[in-house]
């Protein structure tokens, strides 16, 4: 039989932000003061600046916002497995291929709530994805350390627009209503900038599909965590990690029926900044690029070559009008 949920998705994400902001711990005094490590500022209680330079790492978003009146316009790019069986001389290393690409406008409606949309092409057999998303910055790390982190909440709608599939009433794609073509991903977002050269992420999240494939879970909840670790002036190192809490049943289940495995998401890459410009060069065995596939959805592993070159560039433009 077709899978129908009869969830709310919608109270469901107000829900998860405000019990992960009461339940979840600040995290941990850093060792040395802040204030000290961010070159001796002598002001109490000023805002820490630029934690990360980018509003992502490689698959996790940071706390970062877009200032007021700023656009920024950012290209995501995926290629084909490195090695193993799908990869290799003969799909040049996986250039010849491209599992997701994803192309996004941000807008800065405050200097913390900015405002997202994006289009992707999608990596599994839901594809043609239209995103809407909010990011808000609720907490702002102190300098004087009387607040020890960020706290920035992440909420978006993806609508998949391809085909229905009419054949096969067990596929993930068996739309039979145009809600069945919505998920929905919320996340807190902790960060934490220990020094001028290292920042830490830690990420909750709380992903609810309204249709899956038959005997797939529809709620999931997962945690990330990454970090920035600063190269020199213009060169820093990322990473980040995801781990999804499937029912051990149901993945069982589908791993059998789907010939393929469930893993966690690692993603290591180089962040370049280049004037207007912020540059990502990075490797992950994520083969799609939007919260709500490569966190239930990653059946590559990098064990078995399974990991691809990536990209991602953006662009912020100002609309702010200058007093001559």
């Amino acid at each position: 039989m077709k899978k129908i949920n009869t969830n709310r998705c919608q109270h469901h994400f107000v829900t998860v932000l405000l019990l992960s902001l009461l339940g979840f711990p600040f995290l941990t005094r850093a060792q040395e003061d802040l204030e000290k490590e961010l070159g001796g500022m002598n002001s109490k209680g000023e805002k820490v600046m630029a934690t990360f330079k980018s509003g992502k790492l490689i698959n996790l978003h940071t706390n970062e916002t877009i200032h007021k009146n700023e656009l920024d316009f950012k290209v995501d790019h995926r290629f084909g497995d490195i090695a193993g069986s799908n990869g290799g001389v003969s799909q040049f290393f996986g250039l010849d291929n491209s599992t997701d690409i994803r192309i996004g406008f941000d807008y800065g409606i405050t200097d913390r709530l900015t405002v997202g949309l994006a289009r992707a092409k999608g990596a599994t057999a839901v594809q043609q994805l239209i995103e809407l998303n909010l990011k808000m910055r609720l907490i702002e790390q102190t300098t004087d350390d009387q607040i020890p982190v960020s706290i920035t909440g992440f909420l978006s709608n993806t609508t998949a627009a391809v085909k229905a599939n009419r054949e096969d009433p067990t596929a993930a794609t068996s739309y039979g209503k145009f809600t069945d073509r919505m998920s929905y991903v919320s996340q807190i977002i902790f960060a934490r900038k220990f020094s001028p050269g290292l920042s830490l992420v830690l990420i909750p999240t709380y992903i609810h599909r309204n249709y899956t494939q038959f005997n797939d879970q529809n709620d999931l909840f997962a945690l990330g965590g990454g970090g920035r670790l600063k190269l020199s002036k213009r060169i820093s190192f990322v990473v980040d990690y995801t781990i999804p809490f499937r029912n051990a049943q149901q993945k069982a289940y589908l791993e059998e029926v789907n010939l393929k495995k469930f893993y966690n998401t690692l993603g290591v890459g180089l962040e370049m900044e280049t004037g207007g410009h912020v540059f990502h060069l990075n490797f992950t065995n994520a083969t799609a690029i939007q919260e709500m596939q490569f966190i239930p959805e990653t059946t590559t592993t990098w064990t078995k070559g399974q990991y691809r070159w990536g990209f991602s560039i953006s662009r912020r433009f100002s609309f702010t009008k200058h007093k001559k």
